[in-house]
């Protein structure tokens, strides 16, 4: 008889200015752990290397978080003894696993936390534990400050992590 598949654990947010965007990095970082996958989706200007960078402050890494659009991939090392973040985009990356094996992140992600910008269909191979962290602009929203954020745990890892105390 086989298990009966981990109902996904699910929070969903409002995040109203890019300070906030941070602080639910930050908040997030205290639930992440070596061998952690995130993977953000969201348009162009949604947020995501914003959270990312409250990720990096939260986890005590080294260097500035900035979107890795052109070097694909920036490993910020930790200034303490947390594991360090991989921080991938995705978005160049057209060929699937093939391309991301390139960068070896099943070599890495074992000893660190890794986030993928716009990882959707590329990299959900590497391990059925996952994060996925979807981030809407509000439909009318005129400051364009306003975000949804959905953020799903994927696998038995997140089944009790706690991400209902993100919303807190």
């Amino acid at each position: 008889m086989e298990a009966a598949p981990h109902n996904p654990a699910e929070t969903e947010l409002t995040v109203t200015s890019p300070e906030q965007m941070r602080e639910l990095g930050r908040r997030l970082a205290k639930l992440l752990r070596a061998g952690d996958l995130v993977m953000l989706s969201g348009e162009l200007g949604a947020g995501k290397t914003t959270l990312t960078r409250g990720l990096g402050e939260g986890l005590g890494v080294r260097g500035a978080v900035t979107s890795p659009t052109f070097v694909i991939a920036r490993v910020h090392p930790s200034l303490g003894d947390g594991p360090p973040l991989v921080h991938v985009d995705a978005y160049r990356l057209g060929g699937g696993l093939d391309e991301m094996e390139d960068l070896d992140l099943d070599v890495s992600l074992p000893e660190s936390v890794v986030v993928v910008e716009w990882g959707e269909g590329k990299v959900e191979e590497l391990t059925e534990d996952r994060l996925r962290i979807v981030i809407h602009r509000a439909v009318g929203d005129t400051t364009d400050e306003v975000r949804h954020v959905t953020v799903t745990g994927l696998g038995g890892r997140w089944a009790s992590a706690g991400l209902e105390a993100l919303s807190a």
